[in-house]
C-alpha cells in the first residue's frame, strides 16, 4: 500500500483515521524532535521515504519549522498532497510546491461556525467594554472606570467585513439578527451573499470606510495581503470605529493601529490573533478599550474534529479519487 504521514498529531479524529485509510494506505506518524532529523527521514531508505501524501498541523512547526521553500525541496518526489489542516495556510510556501507539482488543500469551512462566533464576541466585548469590565469585577473595582458614554449597541450600528468568504459570511449572518448594517468588500462579489449585504467594490472602499462603526478582518495572511489594514486605511475610519481580528496578525499594521488607539482615532480593538504569536505587543495591554484573545478561533473540540476529519478526507480523495477538495486558490486550474 501506499504511504501518507500525519504530520502534527491528531487529538481527535484517531479512530476516524484508522477507518478513513484502513486497507487503502499506512498511515505513518512524524515523530521527528527537529529538523534535521525530519530531513535525514525523508531522504531514500528513511522512515519516511516513498510517502505520497501528507496530513499537516501547524503544530508541527514546533519541532520541524514551518513548510518553507528549504523543506519542500526536501520532500520525496513522491509527496504529490499536502492536505493542511487549517483555513489559512501561511506556513506553507504554496509556491515551491506548486513549482514541485505538489497541491495543497486547507479546511475552510471547518472551521466558519468557530471563528464567526470568537469575532462576534469580539465585536461585542469592543463595543460594550465587556473585557474592561470583567478585569475591573476581578480585581474588586465592581465597574470603576467604567463610562456608558464609550460603550454601544450593536443595533443598528454598521458591520465592515474585509474579505466575505465563509468566515465573514457566517459572521455577518450572526451579526444581522441583532440587526447590524452589513456592508463588505473583498476580491469580488460573493455570489453566496443574501441581498442584505452591501457589496463595496474597490473604488468604493474608502466610502465603505467611512461608514464602518466596526471593522472585522477576514483576509488570508499572502504578500500582497500583509499590512493590508494600514495607517491610510484605519486613517479612512471615522472616530470611534473599533477594528477586529480574527485572520492573521500580520494583515494589520499593528504600529499604527496602536497609534489609532492612543489618540482616540480608534474606538477599540478586538484581536484574537498578533503578527509574532504568542508574543504579544505589551503595548496592547495597556489599553482598558482592547479585547485581547489567544487564537481562540478554533479552540473548540468540536471543531477542530471537524477539521482534522476534513484535512484527512482531502488527502483521502486524492488517493482514492486522483482529486482532493478544498485546493487553495493559488493551485486551482
Amino acid at each position: 500500500m501506499v504511504r501518507v504521514m500525519i504530520c502534527g498529531d491528531l487529538a481527535w479524529a484517531h479512530k476516524e483515521c484508522e477507518e478513513l485509510f484502513r486497507g487503502i494506505a499506512d498511515v505513518i506518524r512524524m515523530d521527528s524532535s527537529n529538523r534535521d532529523e525530519f530531513f535525514a527521514g525523508l531522504q531514500k531508505g528513511g522512515k519516511y521515504d516513498g510517502i505520497v501524501g501528507i496530513y499537516r498541523h501547524n503544530i508541527s512547526a514546533d519541532y520541524i519549522g514551518i513548510f518553507d521553500k528549504e523543506l519542500i525541496a526536501k520532500l520525496p518526489s513522491s509527496v504529490k498532497w499536502i492536505a493542511h489542516n487549517g483555513a489559512g495556510y501561511d506556513q506553507i510556501d504554496v509556491t515551491a510546491c506548486k513549482e514541485r507539482g505538489i497541491t495543497v488543500s486547507n479546511t475552510p469551512g471547518a472551521v466558519d461556525d468557530a471563528t464567526a462566533t470568537t469575532a462576534l464576541y469580539l465585536v461585542i466585548s469592543a463595543l460594550r467594554h465587556f473585557a474592561h469590565a470583567e478585569q475591573n469585577l476581578r480585581a474588586g473595582k465592581w465597574k470603576s472606570g467604567h463610562k456608558a458614554g464609550n460603550a454601544h449597541d450593536l443595533t443598528g450600528r454598521t458591520l465592515a467585513i474585509l474579505g466575505l468568504g465563509g468566515i465573514g459570511l457566517r459572521l455577518a449572518e450572526l451579526a444581522h439578527a441583532f440587526p447590524m448594517r452589513i456592508v463588505y468588500y473583498s476580491r469580488g462579489k460573493n455570489p453566496l451573499a443574501p441581498d442584505w449585504c452591501e457589496y463595496f467594490e474597490t473604488d468604493r472602499l474608502d466610502e465603505m470606510l467611512a461608514q464602518a462603526d466596526v471593522l472585522s478582518v477576514h483576509v488570508p495572511l499572502r504578500e500582497d495581503t500583509e499590512g493590508m489594514v494600514d495607517e491610510k486605511m484605519i486613517r479612512k475610519l471615522k472616530k470611534g470605529t473599533v477594528i477586529v481580528n480574527t485572520a492573521r496578525g500580520k494583515v494589520i499594521d499593528e504600529a499604527a493601529m496602536i497609534r489609532a488607539l492612543e489618540d482616540g482615532h480608534l474606538g477599540g480593538v478586538g484581536l484574537d490573533v498578533y503578527p509574532n504569536e504568542p508574543e504579544v505587543n505589551p503595548r496592547l495591554l495597556e489599553f482598558p478599550n482592547a479585547t485581547l484573545l489567544p487564537h481562540m478561533g478554533t479552540e473548540t473540540c468540536d471543531s477542530q474534529k471537524k477539521m482534522e476529519i476534513r484535512a484527512l478526507t482531502n488527502l483521502l480523495d486524492y488517493l482514492t479519487k486522483g482529486q482532493g477538495s478544498d485546493i487553495i486558490p493559488e493551485h486551482k486550474q
